[in-house]
């Protein structure tokens, strides 16, 4: 199987989040926290949010150099996942991320192995795909590869969660 680490792919490693992927999961995420869904997108996942009834904060701000919320919710774009979760160590407040299933087994995922809990999803997200903004001609919407949702300091009732 080709690699995901194209230059195609990190130029445009936009992938928006369905909103049934926060409709699958609403019951885990808490109620009384203020979100933060940190990476801006489209900004619909935020409207989603607001929809199922979260207060949340979804604003086109720099999540590497902003800390905001009190739990963060979202999809990141799986080209900086090291980075991201360097950066969540340092946050150290709860989130639930959608990430390919693959990436638990990096080396970098390590650090996290005692403290991750995971829901998965009855099938695959299906995401959107979004070139400059726009989501490209005769574009469909599939995705060949499975994510889960990596959750930390969530208090789930198992740690692994089949939905």
């Amino acid at each position: 199987m080709a690699t995901f680490q194209t230059k195609s792919f990190l130029k445009y490693d936009d992938y928006m989040t369905p909103k049934h992927a926060w409709e699958d999961i609403k019951e885990y995420i808490p109620k009384d926290k203020k979100i933060w869904e940190a990476f801006y997108g489209d900004s619909k996942s935020g409207d989603y949010l607001r929809e199922l009834g979260f207060e949340t904060i979804h604003e086109p701000v720099d999540f590497f150099d902003n800390d905001l919320g009190e739990i963060i919710v979202s999809n990141p774009p799986f080209s900086k996942t090291k980075e991201i979760l360097k950066r969540l160590l340092v946050l150290d407040k709860p989130f639930i991320l959608i990430l390919p299933s693959s990436k638990i087994n990096t080396s970098y995922f390590r650090e996290w192995a005692n403290k991750i809990q995971i829901i998965i999803p009855r099938k695959r997200i299906h995401f959107t795909k979004t070139v400059d903004g726009k989501v490209p001609e005769n574009y469909k919407s599939c995705c060949n590869f499975d994510c889960f949702y990596y959750c930390y300091k969530m208090d789930l009732p198992k740690d692994i969660i089949w939905l």
